[in-house]
């Protein structure tokens, strides 16, 4: 088995009609309003592939499913060589063709985590974050850390289509669901997020820096008690080169650093999540990979969030987390996968975090 990853500007023909168009505003955004030229990220590990044929493609898949048997490789060699909004193509042409759903046709062929890696690569990212912050809130107890994790790296866009897939695909809003199970001030927090109210430029105002290290340092350190609601506003809206200012600022001001002062603070789910923010900001990819090495590390493997995190960055930054896990854990991302899960669970996992370990 091999992995095609290409990294390049592809050109593809926009769909004919808005008949054609998958109904997801992801995939709209990807063709741009007036043409099909597609600019390729530089930091994922999965890119468009060039000479995108859906039907040839939802050919392969079926035939892959048929007969005595499956053939996971093509299956992997497959989903793993085309981006998500391509792989929404072929879920349409398979539909058209076959009048059965890729999805379910893929699950009942395949089992455990290989299966809950390839049901993830097929739905939008929209979805697939919805799914996972409803298995999140599922049951008597709720996962805090996927809640944060999803809610603070995610940009604007990405919150409003998640709040969008929630809502189809749950019985209530996102907002009303993370209300019903969360209180206080974290609860303030995730609501902060959801409203993906950030600025997302790169400016820096300097006399805003000051400004806002000052304004964090009265509202925590330099009073009785804190108040949260003053670190919710700047931690949620300002830009992240502005933020990164901002904490340089404060330890210049208290020489403490921010997340010094958050663990002296704050405590329990609020401090976790403001914690998160900070450790984002200042390194996203690090942040990633150390979430990667604590879920392979020790007795047993979080293979939720191994799965996670691999779907969700491979066409984002995934070679910068790559960078990241060696420098920081001395060892490759693809050698500890190797060495922590096997069979096709691993190899679709490779694939997607790339079969190149220098990158």
């Amino acid at each position: 088995m091999s992995c095609v990853h290409v990294h390049a500007t592809v050109k593809l023909r926009p769909p004919r009609s808005t008949d054609e168009r998958p109904e997801t505003t992801d995939l709209r955004l990807k063709w741009g309003a007036g043409g099909g030229e597609i600019a390729v990220g530089s930091r994922g590990t999965v890119q468009p592939y060039p000479s995108f044929n859906p039907h040839h493609d939802a050919e392969n898949l079926r035939n892959s499913m048929k007969g005595l048997g499956t053939n996971e490789d093509t299956i992997i060699d497959l989903l793993t060589s085309r981006a998500n909004f391509q792989r929404q193509y072929i879920i349409q042409s398979f539909k058209s063709s076959y009048d059965q759903s890729l999805i379910e046709e893929l699950k009942s062929e395949l089992g455990g985590h290989f299966e809950s890696v390839v049901e993830g690569l097929m739905l939008t990212p929209g979805k697939f974050d919805a799914k996972e912050l409803n298995d999140a809130m599922a049951g008597p107890g709720t996962d805090e850390h996927i809640l944060v994790e999803i809610l603070v790296s995610r940009t604007n866009r990405q919150l409003w289509e998640l709040a969008e897939a929630y809502q189809s695909d749950n019985a209530m809003s996102l907002k009303d669901a993370l209300e019903s199970e969360n209180s206080g001030e974290f609860e303030n927090l995730l609501l902060a997020l959801l409203k993906g109210k950030r600025d997302e430029g790169y400016n820096v105002d300097q006399s805003q820096v000051k400004v806002d290290a000052q304004e964090l340092f009265a509202a925590g350190e330099d009073k009785w008690g804190t108040d949260e609601t003053k670190f919710i506003k700047i931690f949620c809206r300002r830009n992240f080169t502005h933020l990164r200012r901002v904490f340089e600022e404060y330890y210049q001001l208290t020489n403490k650093d921010i997340e010094d002062s958050i663990k002296d603070e704050m405590s329990g789910t609020l401090q976790m999540g403001m914690l998160a923010i900070v450790q984002y900001v200042k390194n996203p990819a690090g942040f990633f990979a150390k979430k990667l090495y604590e879920s392979m590390a020790g007795a047993g493997t979080d293979d939720r969030s191994l799965i996670r995190i691999i779907i969700s960055r491979s066409e984002i930054d995934m070679m910068d987390i790559k960078i990241q896990f060696l420098r920081l854990y001395g060892k490759t991302l693809f050698s500890f996968i190797q060495d922590d899960v096997g069979g096709d669970f691993q190899k679709i996992l490779l694939c997607l975090c790339g079969m190149n370990e220098d990158e």
